[in-house]
């Protein structure tokens, strides 16, 4: 999340952004292989990954706080790539980045946002866990 910040703030690219990150003693307990393919990834498909978001915001993507929309860009890729990520993981570690560097109630923000995003890019995934939790007769 970082990563996506600082690009957009400086406009580093993948390989600036990569050498000083991985100089950094905090990537000592990151998984190297999932960084690298979550920053490529995102910074490879920013465009459509912002087209996306555009369609489930109610303001420009323009307009996005930075963390915002570092945090929704991750968030939408790993909805749209990353199957084996449960959705409900997916929101949930959005929510905790925001709090954590975002603004005062960004969370609830990143987690309409994201939540809008599952119903579909996991449609399937969230109909199998609502019939998974409801009763039978």
């Amino acid at each position: 999340m970082q990563a996506l910040y600082q690009h957009q703030l400086t406009g580093q690219d993948l390989a600036e952004l990569r050498n000083q990150y991985t100089a950094e003693p905090e990537y000592a307990t990151a998984d190297p292989d999932y960084f690298q393919q979550l920053l490529g990834g995102v910074l490879e498909q920013i465009g459509e990954l912002d087209g996306s978001l555009a369609q489930l915001l109610d303001r420009p993507v323009e307009q996005l706080d930075p963390v915002e929309h570092a945090v929704l860009l991750i968030g939408l890729f790993e909805l749209q790539h990353r199957p084996e990520i449960p959705y409900r993981v997916v929101i949930n570690e959005g929510v905790e980045l925001t709090k954590r560097f975002g603004a005062t109630e960004g969370h609830k923000f990143v987690n309409a946002v994201l939540d809008r995003a599952a119903r579909s890019a996991r449609a399937p995934e969230q109909s199998s866990a609502k019939s998974a939790s409801s009763p039978r007769d």
